[in-house]
């Protein structure tokens, strides 16, 4: 009978013993210092070397730079071609990556002439002779 008790009061004692590793866990981990959010990824930068060099003059820069002066800075003759073309690249290099729009501009011209055929959409907007309005235009 002693036995049978010992056991019993083994028994009753184990879960009052687990309940405090359970409180001396849960004080341990509020204790630690919170972690903050993670830290997102760095963008990948295209592969081209010219990308490559205009980072290469911001992260020289001490200042902010327009496109013409990271054209001077890549000695590049300053001319309306290539300051827009600089200018093209800062754009694409300042907007957040996304794969889904990158596809979405990559359709043929012959799939938006569906779309619209779909969507029930004229393939050229109606022209009212009388007042000269097109169709698209009259909201």
């Amino acid at each position: 009978m002693r036995k049978q008790v010992a056991q019993l009061t083994a028994q009753l004692h184990e879960p009052g013993r687990a309940a405090e590793e359970v409180r001396i866990t849960r004080t341990t981990l509020l204790g630690l210092p919170d972690p903050g959010p993670p830290a997102p990824p760095a963008p990948k930068l295209p592969d081209h070397p010219a990308y490559q060099q205009i980072m290469a003059v911001f992260t020289a820069a001490d200042h902010p730079l327009r496109a013409r002066q990271v054209c001077e800075a890549l000695d590049l003759a300053v001319a309306p071609n290539n300051i827009n073309n600089v200018r093209l690249k800062l754009k694409r290099l300042a907007r957040p990556r996304d794969p889904d729009r990158d596809r979405a501009r990559l359709v043929h011209p012959a799939s938006a002439v569906a779309d619209r055929r779909h969507h029930d959409l004229p393939a050229r907007p109606a022209r009212n002779e009388e007042s000269g309005i097109n169709s698209h235009t009259a909201l």
